[in-house]
């Protein structure tokens, strides 16, 4: 699956996007093996609660299922001005 990051958490990470293999089941199951991975995605998903998550560019939850996805992106919320 893409994995895709914007803003802050693409400068952590230091990739805009990434091709994963995965036997993650949920969102966090895949935050989960991305931190696991090294400090600077650990740095980008230590707090989940200043990030959002879509699914195939369909704002969804943590704990939505990944079957069938096809490309899940990682953001921090947005702000009106």
């Amino acid at each position: 699956m893409d994995v895709m990051y914007f803003a802050w958490v693409r400068e952590r990470i230091g990739v805009p996007k990434e091709k994963i293999e995965t036997s993650a089941s949920t969102v966090a199951d895949l935050v989960a093996e991305l931190k696991s991975r090294e400090e600077r995605y650990e740095a980008a998903f230590s707090d989940l609660s200043a990030l959002r998550v879509a699914l195939d560019q369909e704002l969804s939850d943590f704990d939505a299922p990944l079957e069938g996805v096809r490309e899940v992106a990682f953001f921090p919320p947005m702000t009106g001005g």
